[in-house]
């Protein structure tokens, strides 16, 4: 029996098929005879305990320019209508996102929503990490410039980031003489409201950040992504390239760490961050990367996704 699947992501014009994770988990279900349709997470509406969205049905191609065709728009019932919601539109992990997570969880009891919107919005990726800080660089979170200066001087060279950016935008590289840390400080405090991140910086990371894609709690795959010369950051989002990459035992033993935890909170489809050993980031809200760890080693993640969903569904 075929599922009927409400995408919920940012607009079918502007993503790249060549890479895009949901466009690909798309393709898969297709083919395997799921009906589709995409919506946008500001058309989400509340009503009378029912939660709505226009949403139109789509078909999908891998087609550069002409990769998707719409029907004609209708209203959703995300409770009756629809037996699986994808939540993939991008952070940033905002109070929009927050307040998408809020309406979703209240269908949650008729439709399954992957990943589970309670435990999104439990499990920021800078956050939750810090439940496996045995496997974590040195880690600070603050607003403090005084802490900064003492994290810093204690670690010599540092990483600070948003706690709620992604695609690795806003990430500075703070050296060992670099006078720059008061005034990163100052900037931040003033574009975000929260405390950021300051972690010592792994020189490795010149070796690649790795990629691992974990399904229900199984690894299913990793890509190592390297920086292009200059660079730290080696997210594909800013100009960092894929290689074929294999599991280490201390990448297994942090794999079978998280596994049991990420299944019982629902989180079905997670990408974790690795950086020569150290677990940076478990990323939760709208992970990536399993095109390129398809193509390096020959595996089908979107399968083993809708497996997951399928039996998770009722249809397995």
């Amino acid at each position: 029996m075929s599922l009927t699947v409400a995408v919920q992501m940012d607009p079918l014009e502007t993503i790249n098929i060549a890479g895009d994770s949901t466009f690909a988990i798309m393709l898969g279900a297709q083919a395997r005879g799921h009906r589709l349709f995409h919506y946008a997470a500001g058309d989400l509406s509340y009503r009378d305990g029912r939660v709505t969205a226009p949403a139109r049905p789509v078909t999908v191609q891998r087609v550069g320019g002409a990769h998707h065709d719409y029907g004609a728009w209708q209203t959703l019932d995300l409770a009756d209508d629809v037996d699986v919601v994808l939540m993939r539109q991008d952070p940033p992990f905002d109070l929009a996102y927050i307040t998408a997570t809020h309406l979703l969880e209240r269908i949650r009891h008729r439709t399954l929503v992957v990943n589970d919107p309670e435990s999104v919005r439990n499990a920021p990726e800078k956050l939750f990490v810090l439940d496996y800080a045995q496997f974590m660089p040195p880690t600070l979170i603050t607003r403090r410039l005084e802490d900064a200066r003492a994290f810093h001087a204690e670690h010599g060279e540092v990483v600070v980031k948003p706690l709620y950016g992604n695609a690795g935008s806003a990430v500075f590289h703070v050296g060992r003489k670099d006078a720059n840390l008061a005034a990163l400080t100052e900037l931040f405090g003033q574009v975000w409201r929260e405390p950021f991140m300051v972690q010592a910086f792994l020189p490795d990371v010149s070796k690649g950040d790795k990629r691992i894609v974990l399904v229900d709690g199984t690894a299913a795959g990793a890509v190592n992504r390297l920086p292009k010369p200059g660079e730290i950051r080696s997210n594909l989002a800013v100009g960092g390239s894929g290689a074929q990459a294999d599991l280490t035992p201390r990448e297994h033993e942090i794999c079978e760490a998280l596994g049991p935890e990420l299944a019982r909170r629902g989180l079905l489809f997670v990408g974790i961050d690795v950086i020569a050993g150290y677990l940076t980031e478990i990323n939760v809200t709208s992970p990536t990367g399993i095109v390129a760890i398809d193509r390096f080693n020959g595996t089908d993640t979107p399968a083993l996704i809708w497996d997951a969903i399928e039996a998770k569904a009722g249809r397995g």
